[in-house]
């Protein structure tokens, strides 16, 4: 789980607007960066299951927004996918 501080960080740096919380970019970058603070925690953890799990679930919802963005806004889809470095 991502700290406020952390959250707001990605906020700022995929907002489309200025009130913006809940669109594709935020929700691809808040993912990204829980994916990969989960990676870091399996590293130290191997046998942690359920976290594996939690894993796993992100990594296919991210999946899942990314093929939405691809299909609705190509360009959208490129900037996000340069920006997050994925």
């Amino acid at each position: 789980m991502l700290k406020k501080k952390d959250k707001t960080q990605v906020i700022t740096k995929f907002q489309t607007h200025k009130k913006d919380t809940g669109s594709s970019e935020v929700q691809l970058g808040i993912l990204t960066r829980e994916i990969n603070q989960l990676i870091r925690h399996l590293k130290k953890h191997k046998h942690d299951f359920s976290s594996r799990r939690g894993l796993l679930k992100k990594v296919s919802r991210r999946r899942k927004l990314l093929r939405y963005l691809e299909r609705e806004d190509p360009k959208k889809y490129e900037k996000v996918i340069k920006k997050l470095k994925i």
